[in-house]
């Protein structure tokens, strides 16, 4: 098994069973992710190597107008995928296996923690993982402390106000504030 494999279980919904082989190549990938962002939470570094450090932990081209204020964690870090414009501000935790897509102009607030996994409720399956993406679309705002709960897709032009909890996909042009997050107005286009 390779992280191809592991990818397409992944992004196909399929459970990972604890001990099985996918799940050993999900812990071998990462060891690598804890490996790359201890480099880039280690000290300053300037933009253009933070970007680097991000690519390599993606396994994908980061574009110059993105910018993350370290520090940044993934525990995984091959599905995640950045638009263009995009800010990350510090302390940001990705659970990133069941898939993280963020949309062009998107601003991610200070501690907002994006999970896309799901342990089983069963106590005798509770290693197995259930993954599912978190999408957020284009021009969303996240505010500082949020949490995004796996299977979440966050509509254009969203705002998420901070420390809320986001259960259930959010409708583009709406704010949504609490735990769990619900609309409480629409925004203008």
């Amino acid at each position: 098994m390779e992280l191809e494999d592991l990818l397409e279980a992944l992004d196909a919904g399929q459970t990972i069973t604890g001990d099985s082989p996918l799940h050993e190549v999900m812990h071998r990938v990462s060891q690598e992710a804890l490996r790359v962002t201890g480099e880039l939470n280690g000290g300053y570094r300037e933009p253009a190597r933070v970007r680097e450090l991000l690519a390599r932990l993606i396994g994908k081209a980061v574009d110059e107008s993105v910018t993350v204020f370290p520090p940044f964690y993934a525990d995984f870090g091959k599905n995640i995928t950045l638009g263009k414009r995009i800010f990350i501000n510090s302390g940001c935790k990705f659970q990133d296996q069941g898939g993280v897509v963020i949309g062009d102009g998107s601003l991610i607030g200070h501690n907002t923690v994006i999970a896309t996994l799901n342990h089983d409720l069963a106590p005798s399956r509770r290693a197995d993982m259930h993954p599912a993406p978190v999408v957020i679309g284009r021009n969303v705002w996240i505010g500082s402390n949020a949490t995004i709960l796996p299977g979440v897709t966050i509509g254009d032009d969203a705002v998420v106000a901070a420390a809320s909890v986001v259960t259930k996909d959010v409708p583009e042009r709406t704010v949504v504030v609490g735990s769990p997050a619900r609309v409480v107005r629409s925004l203008a286009g």
